[in-house]
């Protein structure tokens, strides 16, 4: 069995992480759409969020690795069935060639088996189900019960909107139904045999395979990974057995190595990155969305790059320590802080509201040099955003925000 120890090496371990994430290098997967696929199929999943107080998580994601992104790359690569949307472990674009992976959830939701389950009327999902084969790709909003007129019968359209529109998701959910594309942001569904291409995989993997599928793709998107990262979200123990299983069989063969950091943890590692020097981390700052694949699990975070992070959205305002819906700050390869943003997009000026400085690493550049360092990536974010103008009201430490500021005229 292949064993060693790098407890104290986590800046090999940062770096692996990070170049397999594609955040190392300017153009990693190139420019344009067929980048935009290499990432995902990378990444193995984008995760889609509705909260728009900056550009949405998909988007923001994409644009951390693939330069000259635009949301139009997204509706291009699903109408060109290279990409389709469900779950991962939450909603997500994901690569057409994964389909199969995707199908033992469909058929838990199916069987009710998910906690995530949309709608129980049987009834009401055939008579939704036959609307859609009939109709064409449907929006929720084309199920909605039209207004009656005066003078007219009773109305001829659905009874109750809420319960069809949970229906409609639930055919989605167990794979009756694909989404076809958005309309805005609003879904577009179609049923499965008018959307999935031609030749796309559709047998059920078993539990190895599924095993398999988890330890290769998070090892491709991460480098160095945990049973706890392989698995994570999903919620039945059969499949953290059987990645235990495999990892077993794959350090006997070789094929892995185990790395038992500092604090006792295990985690896993293709030998040759192992061996390998660690790649460059540029000096420069990338501003991540909270849900990129690098900080969506806090547990790695904490593990790797001695980070805290936690999106405060979902926390009562009175218990929130730094803001809102606070982006993590990466320069080189250390997380050097957050920043509790909004895109006022009608005003054309991204606010930053708290910027919070938290790294005091002595490899940094002095404050004046990291201050300008942070101002050219939340500007570059800022023009994403469609903001000429950045806007910065507060920092911690306070100093901080007289740097930004001069930062700021220095370059305008």
């Amino acid at each position: 069995m292949a064993k060693t120890q790098l407890g104290a090496d986590l800046k090999k371990l940062r770096r692996i992480n990070l170049d397999r994430q594609g955040l190392l290098k300017t153009s990693p997967y190139g420019r344009g759409n067929n980048a935009t696929l290499k990432a995902i199929e990378q990444l193995g999943y984008v995760q889609i969020d509705t909260i728009a107080v900056v550009e949405r998580a998909h988007h923001h994601i994409l644009r951390s690795r693939v330069p000259n992104y635009q949301p139009a790359h997204l509706d291009r690569l699903q109408q060109r069935g290279e990409i389709f949307e469900h779950w991962y472990h939450a909603a997500a674009y994901l690569p057409m060639r994964d389909y199969r992976f995707a199908l033992p959830l469909m058929e838990k939701m199916r069987r009710r088996e998910e906690r995530w389950v949309r709608s129980h009327d049987d009834k009401l999902m055939a008579r939704v189900l036959k609307y859609v084969a009939d109709a064409g790709p449907t929006r929720a909003r084309d199920l909605e019960t039209p207004k009656r007129q005066p003078g007219s019968a009773a109305n001829s359209g659905w009874w109750n909107w809420k319960p069809a529109k949970s229906a409609l998701e639930q055919l989605f959910m167990q794979g009756d139904l694909m989404i076809t594309g958005r309309d805005g942001f609003e879904k577009v569904y179609d049923l499965r045999d008018r959307v999935l291409p031609d030749g796309v995989d559709t047998s059920t993997p078993d539990e190895i395979e599924m095993a398999d599928y988890l330890i290769g793709t998070t090892l491709r998107a991460h480098g160095v990974a945990s049973v706890r990262c392989m698995t994570h979200g999903r919620i039945h123990s059969v499949y953290r057995d059987a990645v235990r299983t495999r990892l077993l069989e794959q350090l006997e063969d070789g094929q892995l190595t185990e790395i038992t950091l500092a604090d006792g943890s295990l985690y896993y590692v293709h030998p040759e990155l192992a061996s390998q020097r660690a790649p460059a981390a540029p000096t420069k700052v990338k501003v991540l969305s909270p849900f990129d694949n690098l900080v969506i699990q806090r547990p790695r975070g904490q593990m790797l790059f001695e980070f805290d992070y936690q999106i405060e959205c979902y926390v009562p305002a009175a218990k929130r320590r730094y803001g809102y819906f606070c982006l993590p700050l990466l320069y080189g390869d250390q997380m050097i802080g957050r920043a509790d943003c909004k895109a006022h997009r009608v005003d054309g000026c991204f606010e930053v509201k708290a910027l919070h400085i938290e790294a005091a690493d002595e490899t940094l550049p002095r404050p004046a040099e990291l201050a300008g360092a942070i101002h050219d990536g939340l500007m570059e974010f800022a023009l994403f955003n469609r903001c000429k103008e950045l806007r910065y009201t507060a920092t911690t430490p306070h100093p901080w925000l007289k740097l930004l500021r001069q930062a700021d005229r220095s370059k305008s």
